[in-house]
């Protein structure tokens, strides 16, 4: 696509922006909502919205090439981003639940499921892509060194010399006899046929006739191969069916569109390097050509200051410090506020001057007023319905920390882009007029602080020549020498306490290098978040409606998994400002795609993985003091190569009470230290911890959510995901989706199955045989049956454990308690807020009793 595409889609992105701005950032406080459903379609909307804003801006920042719009574009994503995470957790805090449903709203606003999907921003691993390679190059050269170990690990496998032997004589002699009876086979049949004919004798037909008979077949053939093509392309344009493979796909423009935008990006690159370098000429042609008159026009400015103050006041005033701004504060444009808090001061000033003992009685009156005033206001709280608590109630916004900066960007776009005329920068290279006005500006500052310098030398002669005609005072310049003293000391304790370093004389490279040799940092293969496929859920918000909770479709763990672990953990921007997640926990039966998350994670940011799992680190830095090293090495190396996920496969063992006698790994090894060490993670700090596991509920909830902040469940997939699972996974492992093939009674039959249970299936009847004869024999849904029977499904039973115990994690419970309000609200048989307490608290006292 061309230049105006993108800065079209920008235009589109900032007018959405601006209208939400309005919203955002109103003239008159909003009043408290007290309907939370309300409350939550207003948060969905907004965060709909904005999820649409985000899509274009990372659209036109990942292809834009001009480098000043990429600074302002880059802005204003970064914001917009942090904005759709505190929304997010928004509507975590008001729901109580990590999911949310937003069917109703897509269909209100007339959007798909698509429309609203979240992208990952590409400069996440594109603007570190030399970093990354060089790292992975260094990876490649350390595990080269760990080759024998893996081979010996292969050779376990191997059979003996003789057996080998054996297999392959079985084979060839079954080769050579199947060869052997299809060429006995041709044989017969050619006898066959040469004694028919002899018996028959030559043909008698007639050449029209038999003209005719070839004719019509050819006829035949022709309109039903003509019919069948056309109701091909008609089930393709309604799409009932998939559209076939290119012949090659090189020439598709899904392939020259991805090289277009290759070489938009080499574009940027090549516009950025130039702007770099402009930056740096534009300069010091400014310092050379308009430093001078700057330099005496400021001279001159300041001298008429100096004679101006001692015609007012009779004498030379101060020069203001450098920490102050310099002379740059003298000529400081003051706004119309603090002019009139100058003359209130001045004002104020000048009555207690003259009223005295007066000004302090008054004082004393106004804060006896004021503490009336409160007193009787926290006596109107505790009595009944007061004013106070009604304005109180209800669901109010949490200020946010990203407005300003999307105002701000907004504020930039309309002010210099959004009317410039840009029809002669055809290339979209910089422009040397901003780049004058911003660097003219600091071009100014380094002349201010040498002219400062000047006119600092220049007042001292002047006070000196006054003050030897009136016999000048002495300065007194005691006490600064003490202060000096006594910050150096401060600077000496603090540098003491943080010298913890239990490795202060190795270098990062050779850490990095021990952490790989031990199989701690580990190489995550080559998956996106877009391989953990799922479709939409439909139903969420029409079952919540009805008070069933919902199982979330695995789209909506897709959603979470990039809201909590990857949008955060690629920006520094956004990581530094946004509700902080240190630690995401992934639950859900075997197969269902957790261990792929966390390698998505990685790749998707570009993030080392380190593998602490108990089964990896069994026998690695033994005792207390190689535990301390091992948590040392991981956040030394996790804070000097961010953004750094620390995984945890099984990580309910952890948090077992008992633990097997049989169990060699020791999991119970981090279980004081990874606490610990995920408090010292601060908002500068792009590290995430990620836990997997296959049975939570056999751990201890508290500790297990004390330690992981947000629970992720994985559910099976539902009839939806599983249709759209089995068309992508036989086209991606080579196979022909056909009419013959019924992928829906595929779907149904395969309740309870997870994503990998069907990759297994698919693989095992896909093999490279199996696809060559599909021209030939296509596939048929009888032929997964059998590899699908020999696996065991995810049956009721571990589905509703998986229930309760997400029922049972904090967000749970309060769910459940919200959800019971709702109810007792709807039943209408209390008295007001008051009648809702009294119950609420009867029934916490009659829990407890019980319990006793």
């Amino acid at each position: 696509m061309s230049h105006s595409t993108y800065n079209k889609q920008w235009a589109e992105a900032q007018s959405a922006l601006m209208d939400l701005l309005v919203q955002e950032i109103p003239a008159e406080p909003p009043k408290p909502e007290r309907d939370r459903l309300a409350a939550f379609q207003l948060l969905a909307t907004m965060y709909i919205k904005y999820i649409q804003i985000f899509r274009k801006l990372e659209m036109s920042y990942d292809q834009v090439v001009h480098p000043q719009k990429r600074r302002v574009l880059r802005h204003v994503l970064d914001g917009t981003m942090g904005r759709i995470l505190e929304l997010k957790h928004e509507m975590v805090n008001l729901e109580f639940s990590e999911y949310h449903y937003f069917d109703d709203v897509l269909s209100d606003l007339k959007l798909t499921p698509n429309d609203v999907e979240i992208p990952i921003p590409k400069y996440f691993t594109n603007e570190r892509m030399e970093a990354l390679k060089e790292r992975e190059k260094l990876l490649g050269q350390i595990l080269t060194k760990l080759g024998p170990q893996d081979k010996d690990t292969k050779e376990e496998v191997k059979m003996s010399f003789e057996e080998a032997i054996r297999l392959i004589q079985i084979h060839e002699r079954a080769r050579q006899g199947r060869l052997r009876a299809k060429f006995m086979k041709e044989i017969r049949r050619q006898e066959e046929s040469e004694r028919e004919a002899a018996r028959r004798g030559a043909p008698t037909l007639d050449p029209d006739v038999a003209a005719t008979r070839i004719q019509k077949v050819w006829k035949g053939f022709f309109q039903r191969r003509k019919t069948k093509k056309e109701r091909e392309e008609e089930m393709i344009f309604i799409g009932m069916a998939p559209p076939p493979l290119p012949p090659s796909v090189k020439n598709t423009p899904q392939a020259l569109s991805s090289k277009t935008e290759q070489q938009r990006r080499l574009t940027q690159k090549m516009h950025e390097n130039e702007f770099q370098q402009a930056l740096v000429t534009i300069k010091d042609k400014i310092r050379e050509s308009e430093g001078p008159d700057m330099k005496e026009t400021m001279m001159d400015q300041i001298r008429q200051w100096f004679i101006e103050c001692r015609d007012a006041t009779g004498k030379f005033p101060e020069y203001p410090d450098a920490d102050d701004g310099g002379s740059a504060n003298i000529f400081k444009q003051k706004d119309p506020a603090e002019v009139e808090a100058e003359l209130a001061g001045k004002e104020d000033g000048k009555k207690d001057g003259k009223k005295g003992k007066k000004g302090k009685k008054g004082k004393k009156g106004k804060k006896d007023k004021k503490g009336k005033k409160g007193k009787k206001g926290k006596k109107g709280k505790k009595g009944k319905g007061g004013d106070d608590e009604e304005e109180e109630e209800g669901w109010k916004m949490a200020p946010s920390t990203f407005i300003p900066a999307v105002n701000e960007g907004t504020e930039t776009y309309k002010g210099v882009w959004q009317t410039r005329n840009e029809a002669e920068n055809f290339s979209q290279k910089h422009d040397s007029e901003l780049i004058k006005e911003e660097k003219r500006k600091e071009v100014e500052e380094e002349i201010r602080v040498q002219v400062d310098e000047l006119m600092r030398t220049e007042l001292k002669n002047l006070k000196a020549a006054v003050d030897r005609d009136k016999g000048g005072k002495k300065k007194k310049k005691s006490g600064k020498k003490k202060k000096k003293k006594k910050k150096s000391g401060k600077k000496g304790k603090k540098k003491g306490k943080k010298e913890k370093d239990l490795t202060p004389d190795r270098t990062i490279e050779s850490l990095y290098e021990e952490l790989v040799m031990q199989g701690i940092i580990v190489r995550s293969p080559p998956i996106r978040l877009a391989d953990f496929e799922g479709e939409y859920s439909f139903l969420g918000t029409t079952l919540r409606q009805a008070n069933i909770e919902p199982m979330p479709s695995l789209s909506d763990v897709r959603r979470l998994v990039t809201e909590f672990g990857i949008l955060p953990l690629g920006s520094p921007a956004v990581h530094e400002q946004a509700p902080l997640t240190k630690s995401i926990l992934l639950a859900g039966p075997h197969g269902t795609g957790k261990k792929m998350l966390v390698h998505a994670i990685c790749n998707e940011t570009g993030a080392n993985l380190f593998d602490i799992s108990p089964a990896n680190i069994v026998g690695k830095y033994p005792g207390k003091d190689g535990l301390k090293m091992l948590m040392h090495l991981l956040f030394k190396v996790g804070r000097a190569l961010q953004p750094s996920v620390f995984y945890v496969g099984d990580c309910e063992k952890m948090f077992k009470k008992k633990i097997p006698k049989t169990d060699p790994t020791d999991p119970k090894r981090l279980k004081k230290e990874l606490p610990k060490a995920l408090k010292t993670i601060k908002a500068d700090d792009r590290l995430l911890l990620i836990g997997t596991s296959r049975c939570p509920f056999e751990g201890e909830m508290k500790p297990l959510t004390t330690c992981y902040q947000r629970l992720i469940l994985i559910p099976r997939p539902d009839y939806a995901s599983r249709h759209l699972l089995w068309r992508r996974l036989i086209i991606k492992n080579n196979g022909m989706i056909m009419n013959t093939l019924d992928v829906s009674s595929l779907a149904k039959v395969t309740d309870g199955y997870t994503p990998g249970h069907i990759q297994t299936a698919v693989g095992q009847v896909l093999t490279d045989r199996r696809i060559q004869q599909l021209s030939k024999r296509p596939l048929q849904a009888v032929e997964f049956i059998a590899p699908l029977a020999r696996i065991d499904p995810i049956y009721k039973e571990e589905e509703e454990s998986f229930k309760a115990w997400y029922a049972k994690t904090p967000l749970g419970k309060k769910r459940a308690r919200a959800a019971k309000g709702d109810d007792e609200e709807g039943g209408g048989g209390g008295k007001g807020g008051k009648g809702k307490k009294g119950k609420k608290g009867k029934k916490g006292k009659k829990g407890k009793k019980k319990k006793k």
